[in-house]
């Protein structure tokens, strides 16, 4: 099964709030940080949630 390494780039100061949940739930909480989640629906909707955010690129 393909993985999908999502990485934030912005900050989530002045996002609101449900963007801020989708980013945590990725395990996303500081700029820099990089996660590595299953390539599945779920997790490509919330990429699609926070776009402007992150860079997800497949692995």
């Amino acid at each position: 099964m393909a993985n999908v390494k999502v990485k934030l780039v912005k900050s989530l100061i002045g996002s609101k709030k449900d963007q801020i949940a989708t980013a945590n739930s990725l395990g996303l909480r500081k700029i820099g940080d990089v996660s590595i989640q299953p390539d599945n629906a779920q997790t490509q909707g919330k990429i699609r949630k926070i776009a402007h955010l992150i860079e997800a690129t497949e692995e």
